[in-house]
This record gives structure tokens, sequence and C-alpha cells, in this order.
């Protein structure tokens, strides 16, 4: 039987190429709003980020995710992300 490829996807922060599903996706809708999408599927500029507390930190110290978006995170955003990776859950 063949094995299907998993997607893999690379985290905005450590660089590394993980599977799709257990990275956290942010979007950047064609209108321009910001949102975290748990379906991965929503249309947009999407970035990846490692479910974990240290690449979120790396992240926004340098700014990578709103630079990979071309807009700034909001601070409700920015607490929902930090609110989804401390609770564990991800995109299952």
């Amino acid at each position: 039987m063949v094995q299907k490829k998993q997607p893999l996807r690379m985290c905005v922060a450590c660089r590394e190429m993980k599977n799709k599903r257990d990275l956290i996706r942010i979007v950047r809708t064609p209108e321009g709003e910001l949102f975290l999408d748990d379906t991965g599927k929503k249309s947009g500029r999407g970035v990846y980020i490692c479910a974990n507390n240290e690449c979120f930190l790396k992240a926004c110290k340098a700014k990578s995710i709103e630079r990979a978006l071309n807009k700034p995170l909001s601070d409700e955003l920015r607490q929902a992300l930090k609110s989804k990776i401390t609770s564990g859950i991800n995109n299952d």
C-alpha cells in the first residue's frame, strides 16, 4: 500500500520544515484581515508557526509574522495565538 505524502510547511520563527498539521496557521485575507486559520484552508496569504512558546517569542521579537504578512499583528490576535500555544490546542 502506498503511503500518502504529508504536506510540510516552514515555521516563520525557527525556519524548520514540519508537518502542516503540527503548525498553527495565521492568514491574511484578500481584504487585509488577519486571523488564526484552524482549518488550514482559508484563502489568503498564510504563514505557519510551531505550537511552542520558544518559536512564539522568537517570532514576536523578530517580527517575522508581521514581515511575512506585510501587516502588523493586533494585540487581540497576538493574545489569541499565545493562548492557543499555551493551552496546547492545535489545529487537529
